[in-house]
């Protein structure tokens, strides 16, 4: 991460600094709220502004889970220290719902029904009346089950309700002085699986050890997919050069940690790619389960 200096700082433009204000007046007629609050810069971006606009009446939320990055939940705890807010942790159990370790094109409701649900009980403790998150714009159009959730439990999308989209939203977060404005966007190390592959503790603590290597190699943004004995590396195009010349150092390492074939994605990073085999013809999502529970 990057602390924004003073200099890096520019004034937002007329229609962000629309949105932004907009978006505080959202938070200022909820009053009150629970944020899901995940460290990235997205939750990040949410939480600051609430507890800008609403002080101690804004609470952040952390998920601690198996799927998620190892270390993220302490770089979480970390920005949100610089801020001067408190966290609560609450601990998911997603590997205990069978809907999530089957994973069909759904899996993303699952998940978020279960974090959601961890959610409202810190809303009930604390007689909070709203919840929300750090979806934005940009996700409308995107395959996102976890949306199906929130909209169920009637969770708010401060960034969605102001149309924020991604690319503002960092400009925002540097705006407001937030360290991890730059941060690479992570998501559940459940995306690395290819739908209808079981998710398990041992291949999600695998992968989760090779995205570190890869990160303590000096890679920032990518992803590294599971496929049986295989895996599939993606880097941003620029990286693939570094990639290869540690190639050595990251054929031991993976094979290792269990994998027999170890495999560049020419293509580079794309967020979302495991969609790709759930669409149709004509580039919709098709959501018939690959597998059913047992």
């Amino acid at each position: 991460m990057t602390t924004a200096t003073p200099e890096q700082i520019v004034t937002l433009a007329p229609e962000l600094m629309a949105k932004y204000e907009r978006m505080r007046e959202i938070l200022a007629e909820m009053g009150e709220v629970v944020v899901g609050y995940s460290g990235g810069v997205d939750s990040t971006v949410v939480m600051k502004v609430a507890y800008d606009v609403l002080g101690n009446k804004a609470i952040a939320v952390t998920g601690d889970s198996e799927a998620f990055p190892a270390g993220e939940v302490d770089a979480a705890l970390q920005v949100a220290g610089e801020m001067g807010i408190e966290v609560v942790r609450v601990r998911t159990h997603e590997l205990s719902n069978i809907h999530f370790k089957i994973n069909n094109p759904d899996r993303c409701y699952h998940c978020k029904t279960e974090l959601f649900s961890e959610l409202q009980e810190v809303a009930d403790e604390r007689n909070v009346k709203w919840i929300a998150d750090g979806s934005h714009a940009d996700d409308e159009g995107d395959h996102r089950p976890g949306m199906k959730a929130a909209e169920e439990r009637k969770v708010r999308s401060p960034l969605r309700e102001a149309r924020i989209h991604k690319v503002e939203i960092r400009e925002l977060a540097q705006f407001l002085g937030l360290s991890n404005w730059d941060k690479p966007s992570f998501a559940c190390l459940s995306s690395r699986f290819p739908y209808g592959t079981s998710i398990s503790k041992e291949l999600l603590e695998r992968l989760d050890s090779c995205e570190k290597f890869l990160r303590d190699l000096g890679f920032r943004q990518f992803r590294v997919r599971h496929h049986e004995t295989v895996c599939r590396i993606e880097v941003e195009p620029k990286d693939i050069i570094m990639l290869i010349e540690n190639r050595e150092s990251i054929n031991e390492r993976f094979k290792e940690l269990g994998y027999t074939y170890v495999t560049l994605d020419l293509e580079g990073y794309r967020s979302g790619k495991m969609n790709d085999t759930i669409r149709d013809t004509n580039g919709l999502i098709k959501l018939e389960p690959i597998r059913k529970p047992v």
